[in-house]
């Protein structure tokens, strides 16, 4: 397990791998390739996704622990996608971020992405799935003193993220369907797109309200017992 000993490097490229390097790299795909050559960019989102990952640990026996854990939630999470209508994946990559780091949780959020996708089907849209669920993540895990302490806030989060997620998609849909940014087309697309918005805030709200008891109290477990 590679760790990362220069602190000041590793706070800079929390912050830049996130918000700088991987929406360059997507809005590569979706304006300089129109959407061709996805795989490479997915994959080069993966690879940074990894760093970023790497980013939040300093001792390697605890990064070691913190990938195995990671790599289960990530399992679950595209297991998760399987299921029609209502899925568990922002559920799964909230509780990771919420109890094992942000950067985990960008993690667990684009790579079940890409994982799952192999049967879902890769394509231009693909990218800004994996953006917009390690956002969700990532947001989480800076914001987990807050939601661990409030399960109201927790749910809240869950129907935001749901939101959230719909309007990056939509700005993919304007992009493919307009070959550029177009506003009128991104508002008309948001309002076209409210009945899955609510699925996905509602579906949210249902794992979560599952999934943060149980899974919350064994994550935490396993923190204290393996000092994650």
């Amino acid at each position: 397990m590679i760790v990362i000993q220069n602190k000041n490097l590793r706070t800079m490229m929390k912050y830049v791998i996130p918000f700088v390097l991987i929406p360059v790299l997507v809005a590569i795909s979706a304006i300089v390739f129109a959407g061709q050559r996805y795989i490479i960019i997915s994959l080069g989102i993966a690879v940074l996704a990894i760093l970023l990952f790497i980013t939040g640990f300093e001792r390697k026996n605890i990064g070691s622990r913190r990938m195995v854990i990671t790599a289960i939630m990530t399992a679950l999470a595209v297991f998760g996608r399987f299921i029609p209508l209502f899925k568990p994946i922002t559920a799964i990559c909230v509780m990771t971020a919420v109890y094992l780091g942000a950067e985990a949780g960008f993690l667990c959020g684009s790579m079940s992405v890409l994982i799952s996708n192999i049967y879902f089907g890769q394509g231009p849209w693909t990218p800004f799935q994996m953006l917009g669920f390690g956002l969700i993540g990532l947001f989480a895990g800076y914001l987990s003193k807050v939601l661990m302490r409030s399960r109201w806030l927790m749910l809240l989060y869950g129907v935001i993220a749901g939101v959230a997620y719909s309007f990056i998609m939509d700005i993919w849909t304007v992009l493919w369907y307009a070959g550029g940014f177009d506003l009128k087309l991104y508002t008309a697309a948001i309002v076209s797109a409210i009945p899955f918005t609510l699925l996905y805030a509602v579906s949210n709200v249902v794992f979560l309200l599952i999934l943060q008891k149980t899974v919350g109290n064994k994550l935490n477990r396993i923190k204290i017992k393996y000092g994650v």
